[in-house]
């Protein structure tokens, strides 16, 4: 255990997730949109697709995605409207009712909309792609206002996986992020979800939000164990005011040390892999007969903006507002500012704000950092380069990470260890050669 803080201490930097790389740092205005939509266009065999729902009921001040308090439903119609229309943009750029894999909803809190409107955006969905008989069809869902009819409209698309946020069950730290939801709520939820046949949940939880302590955490634990989710994300509390001000809010109570963080996370990851799952890297548990498990082994698991997903090599068609999509040359992101997105499309233009065009160099790090999260190790032969000479740098530092016990080196490659998988962003950040002048979240 005292080893273990040790390395959690030393290795404890700024680094990025990397749902993206680069990453979405370095999206820009600059970029050349025409060719950002041919590339777009160039990649719609089959796709996985992600709609942007940015409202929600009340703000959680921790939070860090791209969502607003929405009290008037008539704001909701008004935005699906905007959906609407601007994939009629893209069809008439060229979008033919491409095959659809996947399907996510994310936000925001979807769940939000009525039945009625979950039921038009399904409608608009099947009349613009095809979707695929085995499609895995997901959303996020808040249980403070899920209700049985929400879910039974989400069904109508094909629902079969749904994820939870949770965060915290201890009634003062709920207070202390303005997200007051009793576990009843939880467990209702869950149950209305399995009643539906929704055979995959995951719930989300948060490490090193205030007022949080062992002994309240670890009865969050034994709550979700309650629960028994298939999937479980653990995620770190980044507190990054600078980018999210509601955050400030939050150092009216007292965060969690560093030191306490790492207590705080070691503790779940063992509390989880005591109720047998397993730690996929990074923010991930699943149980030994979850398809990430099962994608993790034949090489098929992959990491984007919505997490880590079972379908590597699929492109991501993303609409809405901040949304972003990617090819395997390309990322491309809608404004954030609804005032834009929707002068945009009511001006007949896409609502790209910004992206990013992949040079050879950038894919080929692209590559080795999918390969570090996702698939635990890196084959030198794989990426078309003499890896030992453009990656020397890299290939010396990994000794000090050999002797920590993260990586285990080999002749022609190197391949994560278990006790790697908690440091995978350091390890990923050998080879990111964009790190300089960005401000990120610590990597634990």
């Amino acid at each position: 255990m005292q080893d273990l803080k040790r390395l959690i201490s030393k290795y404890s930097t700024p680094g990025p997730r990397y749902t993206s790389y680069p990453t979405a740092l370095y999206f820009t205005e600059d970029e050349n949109m025409q060719r950002l939509k041919e590339l777009a266009l160039d990649s719609q065999q089959q796709l996985s697709l992600y709609i942007h729902i940015p409202f929600c009921k009340s703000l959680c001040w921790f939070c860090g995605c791209s969502s607003s308090v929405c009290a008037d439903l008539a704001k909701i119609d008004e935005y699906i409207d905007l959906l609407e229309a601007e994939l009629d943009l893209w069809r008439e750029s060229g979008l033919n009712k491409p095959r659809v894999r996947q399907i996510h909803f994310g936000g925001g809190t979807p769940n939000l909309m009525t039945k009625d409107q979950t039921l038009r955006i399904n409608d608009i969905i099947k009349r613009r792609f095809e979707i695929d008989p085995e499609a895995e069809i997901s959303c996020e869902f808040d249980p403070r206002t899920l209700t049985d009819e929400k879910v039974q409209a989400f069904m109508a698309l094909g629902l079969n996986r749904a994820s939870i946020g949770i965060q915290d069950t201890n009634a003062d730290v709920q207070k202390a992020i303005n997200r007051i939801q009793p576990q009843q709520m939880n467990v209702e939820a869950v149950n209305c979800l399995r009643s539906k046949g929704i055979k995959s949940i995951n719930c989300d939880i948060i490490y090193g939000l205030p007022l949080q302590t062992l002994k309240t955490f670890s009865k969050t634990l034994d709550d979700l164990m309650s629960l028994q989710p298939d999937r479980i994300a653990l995620f770190g509390y980044a507190h990054v005011p600078w980018v999210k001000p509601s955050q400030k809010i939050l150092e009216k109570n007292p965060l969690p040390t560093s030191d306490e963080k790492v207590e705080l996370f070691i503790t779940a990851m063992k509390h989880f892999e005591g109720c047998g799952y397993e730690y996929i890297g990074l923010d991930h548990f699943a149980k030994p007969q979850d398809s990430l498990i099962e994608a993790r082994k034949n090489g098929t698991l992959h990491r984007n903006f919505q997490g880590y997903s079972t379908m590597a090599g699929l492109d991501t068609f993303a609409i809405g507002l901040t949304s972003i999509s990617d090819t395997k040359t390309s990322y491309r992101q809608n404004h954030k500012d609804m005032r834009l997105y929707k002068e945009s499309i009511q001006s007949g233009r896409l609502p790209i704000s910004k992206g990013l065009i992949l040079t050879a160099d950038d894919i080929v790090r692209r590559g080795i950092i999918m390969d570090i999260m996702c698939s635990l190790k890196v084959d030198y032969n794989n990426y078309g380069v003499d890896f030992k000479t453009v990656f020397a740098d890299a290939i010396e530092k990994l000794d000090s990470l050999r002797d920590d016990g993260l990586v285990n080196v080999l002749d022609n490659g190197f391949e994560v260890t278990p006790l790697g998988r908690l440091f995978l962003r350091n390890i990923a950040m050998l080879f990111d050669n964009k790190l300089a002048g960005k401000r990120y979240s610590k990597t634990l």
